[in-house]
Order: structure tokens, then sequence, then C-alpha cells
């Protein structure tokens, strides 16, 4: 059975070890570097530096949200965290299998197999086809969607994007506060080198939470939206070339042009005995 990304199931998926492992080295160095330099963890830990930039990057990116993009938040961290289950080739020899039995049986023999389809786009797709919509209405019908879904992820990786804008400034913001504050008890010079280090602590965690967390969330978003509508892609032009009667093999050739040089070398060329291929090989003995 075809396993693909579901919105409304988590089967399949699993926690995305390069963003966890990602964040935990990046930050894991920084420590280590501050270690190395004879620094101390605790010279990082500025709580009123932390509310400044976290709080004022949040606020910022708040203004400019809807309500639904606020509720559709979570979501849009899940897809960064999680790893979905899109195998394309597995997608590619699933669709060549429909094909031959599209072939042999007919479209509607397909039925229980889009029923089956754990991917929403693909059961549309294949049920389309059944119902025998014109090849043109049916690659529109498609195309659309695959449009308005590149729309939701363009604007769930635009939330990140904002914030690994606004987070700089804030630390910016933060270190002029302390530096203020600073100055308030420039009459005490022992107490400003101390002073000057922590007003700069929320440059650190400014650049720091761009750089690390928000912007390579936003980049993790952009990798996912590319994987999905590469999917859907594949399904689009499947599904056509099935509806078409079209000859196995032409299928799976058709549908290795989406893989990598990679992948077609660990999708190996399928044998596929058709029943143009049997009465060939009846005439050719009679």
């Amino acid at each position: 059975m075809f396993v693909g990304r579901s919105r409304n199931s988590a089967a399949g998926s699993k926690m995305d070890s390069t963003t966890v492992g990602g964040l935990l080295f990046g930050v894991g160095c920084l420590i280590a570097a501050l270690w190395l330099e004879g620094g101390h963890l605790q010279q990082l830990v500025n709580l009123p530096a932390a509310l400044i930039v976290l709080g004022g990057t949040f606020g910022a990116t708040l203004i400019g949200l809807s309500v639904q993009q606020l509720r559709d938040l979570p979501h849009i961290v899940r897809q960064a965290l999680v790893r979905p289950s899109i195998d394309i080739p597995q997608t590619i020899r699933w669709l060549v299998t429909l094909s031959e039995k599209a072939r042999r049986d007919g479209l509607l023999a397909l039925d229980a197999d889009a029923n089956a389809a754990s991917d929403e786009f693909l059961q549309r797709a294949l049920q389309l086809a059944i119902d025998g919509t014109d090849p043109e209405l049916l690659r529109d019908i498609l195309q659309l969607e695959i449009t308005f879904l590149e729309e939701r992820h363009r604007q769930g990786e635009q939330v990140f994007t904002s914030m690994g804008g606004y987070a700089p400034t804030m630390g910016v913001l933060g270190t002029v506060m302390g530096l203020i504050h600073m100055m308030s008890r420039i009459e005490n010079p022992s107490q400003m080198g101390p002073a000057i280090a922590t007003a700069f602590v929320a440059t650190l965690y400014g650049v720091g939470s761009a750089n690390l967390l928000f912007l390579p969330i936003a980049n993790k978003l952009r990798t996912r939206h590319a994987e999905e509508v590469l999917l859907r892609e594949v399904i689009v032009e499947g599904v056509l070339a099935i509806q078409s009667g079209e000859n196995p093999r032409i299928v799976e050739q058709r549908l290795r042009a989406f893989l990598s040089q990679r992948q077609k070398r660990a999708l190996p060329t399928l044998r596929w005995h058709t029943h143009d291929d049997q009465s060939t090989q009846e005439r050719k003995a009679a």
C-alpha cells in the first residue's frame, strides 16, 4: 500500500534528527568555545535579555499574523521537527503497478486501491481519473491544489523568516537598553565592565536565535515544501499516464525523470509482463 504524507495522520512520521541534532551541535559549539576561552556558562544567562529578544521577536511577528496563522503555528513547528514519510521511489513503484493493473483490468479496477491510499491527494487524483474526468481538467484541478499548497507553505516559512529578521534587531535594542542602564551608573567605573558584558548578551541572543533557530527552521520548511510538491507532481504525472492507458514501461521511465541520479541507481528498472507482451509472444509462437 502507498504510504504518503497526510495531515490527518502522524503515521510513518519520525522526529527529524537533523533539526534537533543541528541545533544542539550549534549551541554546543558556542558553549565549548566559551569554555576554551576561559569563560563560564553563567556569563551567557541573562533573563532580561532573553525576555527582550524572544518576547520582542514574537510580539513583532504576531503583529503581522492573522488569527488563523497563529492557530496554525504549532503545526508549522511540527513540520520542521517531524520527518514525514515521503518516499518518492516507492510512490513510483506503486503508480507503475497501478498502471499495469489499469491496463489489464481497466480504470474501474483501481477503485479499491484509491480508497486504500493513505495520501488524500492521491486518493482524489485516482478518483477523478476513475470517474472519467477530462485529462486537461484533471491536471488543472490537481495543479490548482498544488498552487494553494505552495501558498500555505510560503506563509508558514515566512513566519520564521520574519522572526529571523526581527531577532537581531531586538538583540541590538536590548544592548542599547543595557548600555543606557550602564550609563546611569557611570559614577562607579568598577561596575561598567560587567554591565557592558551583560548588555551585549542581548545581541548574542538575537543573532544566535536568528541564525541557529529561526532561519534554519525557515530553510527546513522550504525543504519540506519542495519534497511534498515533488511528490505531488509525481502523482499528477503518474495518474495522468494511468488514465491515458500508457504502457507501464513508459510510465516508469516518465516518472524516473523526477528522481536524482542516486535515487535512479537505487531504483532498478522493473520488469513488467503486460498483456501486450504476452500477445506479442503468442503471435511469435504461432
